[in-house]
């Protein structure tokens, strides 16, 4: 299989920065370009419009979860407890990519809200294999929050930070669980 060209690559992480710096509005053809430092028609050559670009991020979204899916399917100390400890903020390319993919849903992109619902039900569905669909869904909510305050929280950090938040949930996960 040849190689993608680096150009290609550069240019799709300068639009997954600039969607997850400025937002979708701003993530121009021209802009990332400019970010990616590639002419104009270097990016056409690649991407020939955004939708071209959305696309390929989208993929790579995609894949990467499939990757944390599998991961998660085959955790030893199983799928809820695997995506609890997950679901903080760690610049991973994952990380990266949902946070670039969010701010295509923000404006009701809706090919992105179809590709998070599908692996949203992939996470469900191995954490329903590992706990019951009735804690499975409780489980997701906790990683959610956990991964969205992390993203949002300002100020200094709660003692013990999000470690001490994980391991209260997993414990609390313990409790449900018997």
């Amino acid at each position: 299989m040849p190689r993608k060209p680096v150009a290609r690559d550069a240019v799709l992480d300068a639009f997954e920065s600039l969607l997850i710096e400025v937002g979708e509005r701003a993530a121009t053809l021209d802009a990332v370009a400019r970010k990616a430092g590639v002419s104009k028609g270097g990016l056409l050559y690649h991407f020939p419009n955004k939708e071209a670009l959305i696309a390929v991020l989208l993929d790579r979204l995609e894949d990467l979860a499939k990757e944390d899916a599998d991961a998660m399917a085959s955790a030893r100390e199983g799928a809820a407890a695997y995506f609890i400890r997950s679901s903080v903020w760690a610049d991973t390319p994952l990380d990266r990519a949902i946070v670039a993919a969010t701010r295509l849903a923000e404006v009701a992109h809706e090919e992105t809200r179809r590709r998070f619902a599908g692996i949203q039900q992939r996470w469900l569905d191995e954490i329903a294999a590992d706990v019951g669909p009735g804690l499975a869904k409780a489980v997701l909510y906790m990683g959610d929050g956990l991964y969205f305050n992390a993203m949002l929280s300002v100020g200094p950090a709660p003692e013990g930070g999000a470690a001490a938040d994980v391991e209260e949930l997993l414990a609390a996960l313990e409790r449900l669980r018997r």
